[in-house]
């Protein structure tokens, strides 16, 4: 587990769990010391130690792929509620609660907007935490491009116009871009190689 970033109000930490190394993110208020993770995705002792170390009291999921879900039952049993798009919901094996676009999200003093952005799956939802340049986009967008659409879930042209008209025109430049595999990026530096995605079909 590692502090990536803070501020006078929010800290945040990320542990690289599973097979595929997701990444896991947990948004911490730093006034109260109350937490939200972010992805429950694999290796649940672990990401209970940093449930309990951190203060997190929810969780919300970016999508309902496999890789990033194999921790819910867990952390549910555990006593935390867990949150999806119910685009996605019926790929996980339980859930509490159904996430909406544009709803904002309390954790302690720090507020979280959500995005629906589809295309990678139905359901696919970054997290915008206001007052920061803090977006975490799950498998929407990586460095170098947008997530997978070569499945049964995926679709390319979706993906293409959520990261168009819901984060490129929303976002600024300095926007830090914290996806669900890899490593941080910004919006900024992906946003002039989207015609190349475009041509390149994926």
């Amino acid at each position: 587990m590692e502090r990536i970033w803070e501020d006078a109000a929010v800290e945040v930490h990320r542990v690289v769990v599973g097979p595929v190394d997701n990444n896991v993110f947990v948004v911490r208020c730093r006034r109260t010391g109350e937490a939200l993770l972010i992805d429950a995705a694999n290796e649940h002792e672990r990401l209970l130690e940093m449930c309990q170390a951190l203060g997190v009291r929810s969780v919300v999921e970016t999508h309902g792929h496999w890789d990033h879900v194999q921790a819910v039952s867990a952390v549910r049993d555990a006593g935390y509620e867990v949150a999806v798009r119910k685009e996605d919901a019926a790929m996980l094996d339980s859930y509490d609660l159904l996430l909406e676009d544009d709803d904002v999200l309390e954790v302690g003093r720090v507020r979280i907007r959500t995005v629906h952005t589809p295309g990678h799956t139905p359901g696919s939802i970054c997290f915008a935490v206001e007052d920061t340049p803090l977006l975490f986009t799950g498998d929407t967008l990586f460095p170098g491009g947008p997530g997978n659409t070569k499945t049964d879930l995926g679709d390319f042209s979706t993906i293409i116009r959520s990261i168009t008209e819901r984060l490129y025109t929303t976002y600024p430049d300095a926007t830090i871009v914290l996806p669900g595999h890899g490593a941080m990026t910004t919006i900024g530096t992906e946003r002039p190689s989207l015609d190349e995605w475009v041509d390149r079909g994926w």
